[in-house]
């Protein structure tokens, strides 16, 4: 089912699809036309956070925008895996009637696209992974990242029993503009959904083992590197080190990244 709507983070129409997989309806949104790129926002995020941050990509493509199961309106409190989100995206494709597109994601959206990778490799055109967090079971997480994610945790957990405000504190730190914006999108999730967002990020699962895991992923990858000790640089560079057709590009300007990768891809 689809139907348009009106975004609140653009004054651009968007339309809103719905579908369902493993019993769950799950909400995303598109806009733009060209090839289809689908590309996941991070946790403690919607849709929205990608269309500020790279809505721009719809000049050129199709920009298909998903709440991740257990963000935004895809409610969802049970348990979530990793094989779980990748299937929730060839659902989406299913559903959209596309044989394949260049699937991406930022933070923990990268960790679903590179899954969706893994288990879905003939959907998927290329790759897009922003500011990958994940660096195998193997690797486990660092420090900052433990940090952060029983941070995040202990937030979902007090919006459950408190009241969704209980994660206002977690944007805290962030410029002012930013911040509310953060806040006002953070407002409208789901308690429940939160608490199952947190606590899978918090288990410490990784969407595959061992470096060697990746090699296997032959498509067209780009990487970027994040900028903080929760996505660390190293994890990027071990991607490109690992998959064969993957290249970093540290240029601070995504759309411009992503566009040019897009670009270099054959038949997209």
């Amino acid at each position: 089912m689809t139907k348009p709507s009106q975004a609140t983070e653009t004054i651009e129409t968007t339309e809103t699809i719905e579908y369902d997989n493993a019993g769950t309806r799950l909400f995303a949104f598109a806009r733009g036309r060209g090839g289809p790129l689908i590309l996941l926002h991070g946790g403690m995020g919607d849709h929205r956070a990608i269309g500020v941050r790279l809505g721009a990509l719809a000049d050129h493509h199709r920009l298909v925008m998903p709440d991740v199961r257990g963000a935004g309106r895809s409610h969802f409190a049970g348990a979530l895996a990793w094989d779980l989100l990748a299937d929730d995206v060839r659902a989406l494709m299913d559903h959209l009637r596309l044989p394949r597109a260049v699937i991406g994601g930022f933070s923990a959206g990268s960790g679903a696209a590179l899954a969706f990778a893994r288990r879905h490799p003939e959907r998927a055109e290329a790759l897009v992974l922003l500011w990958p967090a994940f660096g195998g079971a193997t690797r486990g997480l660092l420090p900052a990242q433990r940090v952060a994610m029983d941070r995040m945790h202990a937030a979902g957990k007090r919006a459950l029993a408190e009241g969704i405000e209980a994660l206002d504190p977690l944007f805290e730190s962030l410029p002012t503009p930013i911040r509310d914006a953060a806040v006002a999108m953070a407002r409208s999730f789901d308690p429940a959904s939160v608490e199952a967002t947190t606590r899978f990020l918090a288990s410490g699962a990784h969407p595959f083992t061992h470096d060697d895991e990746l090699a296997g992923l032959a498509m067209p990858t780009l990487v970027v590197p994040g900028i903080d000790p929760e996505h660390p640089v190293e994890i990027a560079e071990a991607y490109v080190r690992a998959m064969p057709n993957a290249r970093t590009d540290p240029n601070p300007d995504l759309v411009a990244s992503i566009r040019a990768f897009i670009r270099s891809v054959p038949a997209v």
